[in-house]
């Protein structure tokens, strides 16, 4: 059995996940989000698999690969899996793996601000040749642009107000650090449920630095294109909005869960769920790791 890095990120539903993907012999897959390479590395500890095509766009992730000549690593935003697997002439492949959820390490590591639990300056950025970091939506949007960001991407019913309050504290202090965004947002942080709030504040700050939403969009339009025939999409998500975007196109082929038939009233889709109802940690790997708690799996196959 290959034993996992444990130190940077324990796969979640790591089995399901792989009989999500019904490994074929020489088969060619795509592990869209390595990470620490947990998921990739059960992918390769099954010898049928011919070529596997790991893509990260976080240097750090990056590092965490080993020796195999059928591991290929690419260090590029998963938005663009197309042009590289064009260009290694790997299309169409058998399955496609994405694991959207931040890693372990990348929350532990305090140093590039994706926790409340450090004060760190707050980048966020998963590439870091990316223009622009959490300071400057910080310090730079409108206070419409905020209330934006805090309402799609955090659900936040405060929004609004805690978007005039970050807008008034940088009047008179650069919002640099995490300890200087915790003072600027607490006459609107909850008495109770504080930790569960600043989760879900940095969860949008974060997203909206790495341009989630539009790169998972772009993600899955290309798996439609890259899959060959019954071939398998899995996809690991972490909260409402990622999943409503994955359970979208899968049920409909498009994001927003436009429903198309042709003239015979059949869904014009490119993919069929293979699971009707989807698929959540089981009782006893939320006891071992209960970052998992909120992970959602919806798997597809190629029409």
């Amino acid at each position: 059995m290959v034993e996992l890095p444990t130190n940077y990120h324990v796969p979640v539903m790591a089995v399901q996940c792989l009989e999500g993907l019904a490994i074929a012999s020489n088969g060619v897959y795509v592990d869209a989000t390595f990470g620490g390479g947990g998921h990739s590395r059960l992918i390769l500890e099954d010898k049928r698999v011919k070529l596997l095509y790991a893509i990260d766009q976080d240097d750090d992730a990056i590092k965490n690969k080993w020796d195999d000549p059928r591991l290929v690593i690419i260090n590029h935003n998963y938005r663009f899996m197309k042009h590289f697997l064009k260009y290694h002439k790997a299309i169409p492949v058998d399955g496609i793996l994405a694991d959207l959820g931040i890693s372990s390490y990348q929350i532990n590591e305090g140093t590039k601000g994706f926790s409340y639990r450090f004060n760190e300056r707050l980048d966020m950025r998963m590439d870091r040749d990316a223009e622009i970091d959490a300071v400057h939506v910080l310090n730079e949007y409108s206070d419409e642009e905020l209330t934006r960001v805090f309402k799609i991407y955090a659900e936040l019913k405060n929004a609004y107000h805690l978007a005039k309050d970050i807008v008034q504290y940088r009047q008179k202090k650069t919002i640099e650090n995490v300890s200087d965004l915790l003072e600027a947002i607490k006459n609107n942080t909850p008495k109770t449920g504080d930790y569960a709030f600043y989760s879900k504040v940095f969860q949008a700050l974060r997203i909206e630095v790495n341009q989630e939403i539009q790169n998972l969009e772009l993600f899955l339009v290309q798996c439609s294109e890259v899959l060959k025939p019954k071939g398998r999409l899995v996809v690991m998500s972490y909260h409402s909005l990622e999943d409503r975007c994955v359970k979208n196109f899968i049920n409909t082929g498009n994001c927003e869960g436009i429903v198309e038939k042709d003239g015979f009233g059949n869904l014009i889709r490119p993919l069929n769920p293979i699971n009707k109802k989807v698929i959540v940690p089981d009782e006893t790997e939320l006891s071992l790791n209960p970052r998992s708690r909120s992970a959602k799996l919806r798997i597809a196959e190629k029409i």
